[in-house]
């Protein structure tokens, strides 16, 4: 963990430090959201107080991660929740031909590839 600079992945401490270079203010995994079944909390990667959005920054996105995106946005419609891949072209699993990218269409999550669009943290909602 030490290394990565406390964030869990080197695309996620890249992130972060694009935002401090560029003096946006955000918080790392402080806040939770809880959802069912079980249930269950999930701590967005990144928060910006100014707009009220959250940015989950993904490499590996799994069916786990799926399930669960979906059940949170299901479950908190009024929370604005977006992805930033690392690879919007790989494909969800193995032999599939959905990726990342048309699977977040799909499903209406907004999301990008590589950085965060500026209006993420600038604008807010659409």
């Amino acid at each position: 963990m030490k290394s990565r600079g406390g964030y869990r992945s080197h695309f996620e401490l890249g992130i972060a430090k694009s935002l401090r270079q560029k003096g946006v203010i955000f918080e790392y995994e402080k806040r939770k959201v809880t959802f069912v079944p079980k249930p269950r909390t999930y701590t967005p990667d990144f928060y910006f107080p100014s707009t009220d959005v959250y940015v989950e920054a993904k490499g590996k996105f799994d069916k786990n991660d799926r399930v669960k995106m979906l059940l949170v946005k299901e479950q908190n419609p009024d929370l604005d929740i977006r992805i930033l891949f690392q690879n919007a072209r790989n494909k969800i699993y193995k032999g599939s031909k959905t990726t990342y990218g048309a699977w977040a269409d799909r499903h209406g999550f907004e999301w990008s590839e590589g950085s965060m669009p500026e209006e993420w943290y600038k604008n807010g909602r659409k």
